[in-house]
C-alpha cells in the first residue's frame, strides 16, 4: 500500500496546498486498492495512522521559508522527522513529529520509504483559495506524485 497524505488548512489560502494536491489526485483517479489518499488537514495523528502498515508514504504540505511562492521541495522524510515538542494547542503534533513517533510506536509496520513535498506559500492569512503560483505548483506536485506512484506500483513496491 502507498499512502499519499496532504496536510494543511484550507481556510488559510496557500496553507491548503496539501489538500489541493489530494483533490487533484482523486480527480485523476489515482486512489485504488494499492493507493490511499488522505486530506489530513492539520492532524499529525492522522498522518501517523494513515502510514501504519504502508510500504511507502508521500506527504504534501505548504512551507514558509521566505523564498518565492510556488517553489517546490522534494525531501526524504528521514531528513524532516523530529521528536514531538509539546505546545499549548491542538495543532502542535504535526506530520514531522508523526514521522518520528510512528517509527518509534509502530516499528517495522511504519514505512521507511517516505517522501515529503513542500510547496512554498505566498499567502497564509485567513481566506479561501490558493495563490496562482501555489495552484500551479500543486498541479506539478500532483503530476510528480502520479509518476512516483506508477513507478512504485510497476516495481511491486506497494
Amino acid at each position: 500500500m502507498i499512502a499519499v497524505v496532504g496536510c494543511g488548512n484550507l481556510n488559510r489560502h496557500d496553507d491548503g496546498a496539501g489538500p489541493e494536491v489530494i483533490r487533484v489526485l482523486r480527480a485523476a483517479g489515482l486512489e485504488g486498492p494499492d493507493v490511499k489518499l488522505l486530506d489530513a488537514g492539520t492532524d499529525g495523528m492522522a498522518v501517523m495512522f494513515a502510514a501504519r502498515g504502508c510500504r511507502s508514504l508521500i506527504l504534501v504540505d505548504a512551507a514558509c521559508s521566505g523564498v518565492e511562492a510556488g517553489a517546490i521541495y522534494e525531501v526524504p522524510g528521514r531528513e524532516l522527522a523530529q521528536p514531538y515538542s509539546p505546545g499549548l494547542n491542538l495543532h502542535d503534533f504535526r506530520w514531522d513529529a508523526a514521522l518520528h513517533a510512528g517509527r518509534q510506536i509502530f516499528g517495522s509496520a511504519f514505512p521507511v520509504d517516505v517522501t515529503v513535498f513542500l510547496i512554498e506559500a505566498g499567502q497564509l492569512d485567513l481566506g479561501l483559495g490558493l495563490s496562482v503560483p501555489v495552484a500551479k505548483a500543486a498541479l506539478v506536485v500532483a503530476q510528480r506524485i502520479g509518476e512516483i506512484v506508477a513507478n512504485r506500483l510497476a516495481a511491486g513496491q506497494q
